[in-house]
């Protein structure tokens, strides 16, 4: 047998990282493999509805043929009563299918509200309704307006107990000073009731005067229309206006509300308000107007383009014209009684000729006139 003296070789061997990645090859297929999604034999979660909830917890797995039942929410109940409500698990991992089968409870009915009227949110009783609650003109409501169908231990009920519509009174309304008004003796007054303020007669020289609301209305509970009024003196001192007279509400004493009205003398032009009013301060109001002394222009009115020329409207007739109208009713008077004279002369003449004794007897007898009158004369 023959020996071999040949050395033996060493077996290959990788480096230390290479042997290392070969195992994280190995490693990185299984965990693919396990993040890639397998077929699962059990439902998801259970579906949810609005009127309708499971009953208890849910469970941490459903597997085919699990049943999930389910019951109404509070404030719901079962359209058709005695009705088992759930779904279950199917083979092929769905869940059965179910409807809402839960409907709104309705809260108890409500009577009539006496002297007043109930009226609901969309005019239904249902749980989540409002019922509103207003009374008659002259009743006022005690107790709350809204009430609130609502989950109560029984089911649902509304929040509160319905109100009642009360009528309308007033209390006695305040006493005034130096006053009084009518019925003061009644402790209560009904609903639309007035009452009539007056004034007490005054012991000094002025009478009192009722400043406000004579009369106040019951309206509301414990509640008039307006404040009581105030009984006091208020006089105003007599209203004088430089250059102005008073045209009416001529009086010796001047009390509230007592109006005045004025108007200027000639040749003044009023500046502020004709009529004044005494007010409660015991002053006019507004204040009292001024007569101005009207101012006229110093230079006519001009025309457009010719500032030099007064316009024929503005323009004032010269005194001549004025005088020439008397000088021709004066020369007509004159020219009248010549006339006149020269008409009888001719007639005079007329007269002589046609006598027989003709023109001798004429200058005769003028002679004789003349002679007549000399010797009267003499």
């Amino acid at each position: 047998m023959r020996a071999s003296c040949a050395a033996r070789k060493a077996p290959l061997r990788l480096p230390e990282r290479l042997a290392s990645s070969g195992r994280f090859v190995g490693v990185l297929p299984l965990a693919l493999l396990l993040l890639l999604p397998t077929s699962s034999d059990a439902c998801g979660d259970p579906p949810q509805f609005v009127t309708m909830k499971p009953k208890g917890a849910f469970g941490s797995s459903y597997k085919p043929g699990d049943e999930v039942l389910y019951e109404c929410r509070l404030g719901f109940q079962p359209i058709t009563p005695g009705q088992v409500l759930s779904v279950i698990c199917q083979n092929d991992t769905t869940w059965s299918s179910l409807q809402e089968a839960c409907k709104r409870r309705r809260c108890p009915t409500l009577g009539d509200l006496i002297n007043g009227q109930v009226t609901f949110v969309n005019e239904s009783t249902e749980f989540g309704s409002q019922a509103h609650f207003v009374c008659n003109k002259g009743y006022y409501l005690a107790g709350p307006s809204i009430s609130y169908c609502e989950i109560s231990a029984e089911g649902v009920d509304w929040s509160d107990n319905p109100p009642t519509c009360e009528r309308i009174k007033c209390k006695p309304p305040e006493a005034i000073q130096n006053g009084k008004y009518t019925n003061s003796d009644k402790e209560t007054f009904d609903y639309n009731e007035v009452v009539t303020y007056s004034c007490n007669p005054s012991n000094g020289p002025d009478e009192y005067s009722l400043i406000g609301e004579s009369k106040l209305t019951c309206i509301g509970n414990d509640e008039w229309s307006s404040q009581p009024p105030q009984c006091k003196v208020v006089r105003c001192v007599y209203p004088i206006v430089e250059h102005g007279m008073i045209v009416s509400g001529f009086g010796p004493k001047y009390y509230y509300k007592a109006t005045v009205v004025f108007k200027c003398s000639e040749g003044f032009n009023l500046h502020g308000d004709s009529t004044v009013v005494c007010g409660v301060n015991s002053t006019w109001e507004p204040e009292l107007p001024k007569c101005i002394k009207d101012s006229k222009p110093t230079s006519p009115t001009m025309t457009s383009g010719h500032p030099e020329y007064p316009s024929p409207t503005d323009a004032s007739p010269p005194n001549d014209a004025q005088g020439l109208g008397a000088g021709y009713i004066v020369l007509i008077i004159v020219a009248a009684v010549a006339l006149g004279i020269g008409l009888l002369f001719c007639l005079y003449y007329c007269l002589c000729r046609q006598r027989k004794k003709g023109k001798a007897e004429c200058s005769a007898t003028y002679s004789t006139y003349q002679d007549k009158a000399v010797t009267s004369t003499e």
